[in-house]
């Protein structure tokens, strides 16, 4: 399982889910809600959840893409129980509090940080024009 807002969909992003599906049988994308992609960077993204959405779904190196759940992003995770979870150079998350939170919770998913591909050109704040 992977998660992320893609808004606009670029090679950085492709490099992310395919590294993500070597982890696993089947490439599960969860896809940000607007509230929440909003309250991590603050600001709505360009494409609503539903395109953002339909956009992941058309991607062949995904096998399902759903929308993340209101709340917690536990909630998801709980829902999925995914044997792998897949962190994104970039992502806040802190691997080793989202170990110990699912730890506290009785998950047993493996967490995995991929690298970043080019971030100098592939970074969706760079793409959007922020710097």
């Amino acid at each position: 399982m992977c998660a992320g807002t893609f808004d606009v969909i670029h090679p950085g992003h492709l490099f992310y889910l395919s590294e993500a599906k070597k982890h696993g049988d089947k490439l599960i994308v969860v896809v940000a809600r607007d509230e929440t992609s909003k309250a991590f960077k603050g600001k709505k993204p360009a494409h609503n959840e539903r395109e953002r959405l339909e956009a992941i779904r058309t991607l062949k190196i995904v096998d399902e893409a759903v929308l993340g759940r209101h709340g917690s992003i536990f909630a998801i995770i709980e829902e999925i129980k995914p044997d792998v979870i897949c962190l994104g150079y970039d992502q806040k998350v802190q691997k080793q509090q989202l170990e110990d939170e699912l730890k506290k919770r009785g998950i047993k998913s493996e967490v995995i940080r991929i690298g970043s591909y080019m971030p100098n050109l592939y970074k969706s704040s760079k793409i959007n024009g922020k710097k």
